[in-house]
């Protein structure tokens, strides 16, 4: 707070100067035109005026802005951009906690840093996911082996010839005549590299494994399947050839098991159900599962899959195998997980796969970011699909509904834990899950 204004509304005058600028507009003609003194115009732009009514609104007409665009100040989303740049480089000196200031009074510059530290993350997520299909593409990993144990039969071959001169010309010839097939082996090994790679060269600025395609197709539909929800299986085709994001028959397969549990989970809580129980409830899932009677993964799973425009707020869903990987994410803003490195331990995710059939509600935050603050249900049971005794398939649950701010002088009742998004970005020094340590910005 700056005075007893917020800082987004103090930097009104600093949007103005920035409107009039790039228009080109002299600050003695803007003055004269809305019917007031340069020198008092001058202490708008300088955020030493507070406007408002009429005169406010006769400079937004003369700029031909909407006042709204005035009067909001710093782009929120490029706030937390900004933050988010700060926290990427926890390593570096100085004080960053007047994003919103910054963003304010040099909006230009704090664009081309926002721009800067999206075109970094996209690279560094390029870079992960090179480096995933380098370990997790068998096709990749044959070809590249393949034409590694050519070029070391062409030498060994080369070698032979070249250290034996006196060698038999029957010999001769058979080592040649390797040498030569080896060479086609290689040719066609290296051309079929090149289309493979080619094919997917795409798919490296989006998603290049299957459980990337996935992701994003999940993504596309809100995690929500309108033809699915009469519990029709032949409906899954339909849906998954409607998809330009399903590219391989990999995610397709990973697609239809998807879809597959959607119609099972629909069946269980049929969507007219859901939505009385909503209505009566709230966003509370362990009354909507007795309301409904159905098991508490199941309706975590439903209530992440009900359309937006149903829910008081977005909710997040994360679903775990017994390995701690995420095989299902949906983001939610103010709490997010890494796409590729470890999540963090202490996570009530994976602390539920220690307690079985036990249900977990915790209010939490992350560090490192001023988040908000998030209500979480987890809980881990065997997955609709497992087997009995030594194939028995635990899944964990967590699903993640961000809370309202609390009003002023409002105290928080439930204690808040805090927990981080990845080690590299938390600075919970004492944490005993830590895997790597992580420097505090210093200044």
């Amino acid at each position: 707070m700056v005075g007893n204004l917020p800082v987004q509304k103090q930097l009104s005058g600093t949007s103005i100067r920035e409107h009039r600028l790039r228009l080109g507009i002299k600050q003695a003609d803007l003055a004269k035109q809305v019917g007031i003194s340069a020198s008092y115009f001058n202490q708008i732009e300088h955020n030493r005026r507070r406007i408002g009514g009429k005169l406010f609104s006769d400079i937004a007409a003369a700029l031909a802005v909407d006042p709204s665009v005035l009067a909001e100040g710093a782009d929120a989303r490029l706030t937390d951009t900004l933050r988010d740049a700060q926290i990427s480089e926890p390593g570096l000196n100085g004080i960053y906690d007047a994003s919103e200031v910054f963003s304010g009074r040099f909006p230009a510059w704090a664009r081309l840093l926002a721009a800067r530290h999206r075109r970094v993350q996209t690279l560094e997520q390029l870079t992960e996911t090179l480096n995933d299909r380098l370990a997790n593409d068998s096709q990749l990993a044959d070809a590249l082996h393949e034409l590694l144990s050519t070029v070391t039969a062409i030498r060994s071959s080369a070698s032979i010839l070249q250290d034996e001169p006196k060698l038999e010309p029957a010999w001769q010839q058979r080592f040649q005549r390797n040498i030569i097939e080896d060479s086609a082996r290689l040719s066609r090994g290296a051309q079929a590299l090149v289309d493979y790679l080619s094919i997917n060269a795409g798919a490296a600025a989006g998603a290049a494994l299957p459980p990337d395609e996935m992701e994003q197709f999940l993504d596309d539909n809100a995690h929500h399947f309108a033809p699915l929800e009469a519990g029709d299986v032949a409906a899954i085709e339909e849906v998954i050839l409607g998809s330009a994001r399903l590219k391989s028959s990999a995610a397709r397969a990973l697609a239809v098991t998807h879809l597959t549990g959607y119609i099972r989970d629909a069946r269980k809580i049929p969507m007219a159900d859901l939505k009385a129980a909503l209505r009566r409830r709230g966003l509370d899932p362990i009354a909507i599962a007795r309301m409904v009677g159905a098991d508490l993964a199941t309706t975590l799973r439903r209530i992440a899959s009900v359309p937006q425009e149903m829910l008081p707020t977005p909710v997040g869903l994360f679903i775990a195998d017994a390995s701690g990987t995420l095989i299902l994410k949906k983001q939610v803003k103010g709490f997010s997980v890494p796409r590729h490195s470890g999540a963090c331990a202490m996570l009530p995710l994976f602390q539920a796969s220690t307690q079985p059939l036990r249900p977990i509600r915790r209010f939490l935050r992350q560090s490192g970011r001023e988040s908000e603050t998030v209500l979480t249900y987890s809980i881990a049971t065997p997955s609709d699909d497992s087997g009995l005794g030594d194939n028995l398939l635990m899944q964990s649950h967590m699903l993640i509904i961000p809370q309202a701010p609390l009003a002023e002088g409002q105290a928080q009742v439930d204690a808040v834990g805090v927990v981080g998004r990845t080690c590299r970005v938390c600075y919970a020094e004492t944490c005993p899950a830590r895997r790597e340590p992580a420097e505090r910005p210093r200044g």
